[in-house]
């Protein structure tokens, strides 16, 4: 069990952008901007820390929107949670980004500053925003100087895929701190990401040689996030990570933490299991106990042996995939991983 409970708090839908890929806007780009009010937000502190004293766990939050910076009350909500000394890390956008600012929240205890890198400038332009690629590239020295990690996100979809490697490069010589990706969840009626499952394992085989070539150059300090779960059955299979020898049968040790030791807030104050799967809404944590959700509603997706093509896999306990592309794609959260290249072929020789 980790130490840490990783809430995802979205305090605010208001936003500079409609990225194409946006979760809150890609049903209904006209949609009224919701943002939680202060005393909820004072409400959400009690009921999170309640929840940590009952499991012993810590809090960590992950503080973002829209843009959570555009909330009213951002400040004050920041002040709270340097008061409870609640480590945090803020996911947002670059464009209200200044010295000032990034000082003032590490000042309450930001860790590490998340910014999104959806291709090379002319696709992430049209991703996100004109001009939103240069102003990403150029906060990223304003959030190292203050002191604060400054990561790199990009969501992978065959409209940037082949531009990865070259996001490295660049994420690498503007020296963020952390890189990472994951796959694009499909939403409303589109039922796939638009990548093949053997594409996509020669992307993550073309990303690890160059994750490799830079863990000898002495100005690289970008740490690489292996954060998508089908890394797990690509270093299986490369023989760059074995299974335990002493695994107890039965034991989660890994994969998607949905279910485990995360959950998604938004700012109407509905609670999901998971900010990516749309129908996994466990209640409210206005009117439930978040602990009480726990061990209620959440256990739903703890249900290890419902996974359609994992469970007839030697990494269940390790991988599985993204349950979330799997439900955007198949309608189920336990259904098999569409980019996972393992239970294509066992489907194929069947």
């Amino acid at each position: 069990m980790k130490q840490y409970f990783a809430f995802q708090w979205h305090i605010t839908e208001d936003c500079d952008q409609r990225c194409k890929h946006c979760y809150i806007f890609a049903e209904n780009t006209k949609k009224n901007i919701i943002s939680m009010e202060w005393k909820d937000m004072k409400k959400t502190i009690v009921n999170i820390e309640d929840f940590c004293k009952t499991y012993g766990r810590l809090p960590y939050l992950y503080i973002t929107g829209g843009d959570p910076i555009l909330h009213p009350d951002f400040w004050k909500l920041m002040d709270l949670v340097k008061e409870k000394q609640i480590p945090f890390t803020i996911l947002g956008n670059p464009f209200h980004l200044t010295e000032a600012v990034c000082q003032r929240l590490h000042d309450c205890g930001c860790e590490k500053y998340q910014l999104s890198i959806d291709g090379m400038r002319e696709t992430h332009d049209w991703f996100r925003k004109p001009g939103s690629f240069d102003e990403t590239l150029n906060k990223i020295s304003v959030i190292k100087n203050a002191g604060i990690k400054a990561v790199i996100m990009t969501t992978v979809s065959d409209k940037n895929m082949k531009e990865v490697p070259e996001i490295i490069d660049t994420v690498v010589k503007y020296k963020a701190d952390v890189f990472a990706f994951a796959r694009y969840v499909p939403t409303c009626d589109e039922k796939s990401t638009g990548i093949a499952p053997f594409e996509y394992r020669n992307l993550l085989d073309a990303c690890y040689k160059k994750f490799k070539s830079y863990e000898h150059d002495p100005a690289c300090v970008t740490w690489f996030n292996r954060k998508d779960h089908l890394w797990t059955l690509y270093e299986y299979e490369e023989g760059i990570w074995e299974i335990p020898e002493h695994a107890t049968q039965g034991m989660i040790y890994g994969g998607c933490n949905c279910g485990n030791c995360h959950l998604t807030i938004l700012p109407d104050g509905e609670v999901y299991a998971c900010r990516r799967v749309s129908e996994s809404k466990v209640g409210n944590i206005f009117d439930d106990r978040l602990a009480d959700l726990w061990i209620g509603k959440v256990e739903d997706y703890r249900q290890y042996q419902k996974f359609t093509k994992c469970t007839e896999c030697e990494l269940l306990a390790w991988c599985r995939g993204c349950p979330a592309v799997a439900k955007g794609t198949f309608g189920s959260f336990y259904a098999e991983d569409p980019q996972c290249w393992k239970s294509h072929i066992e489907s194929k020789e069947m």
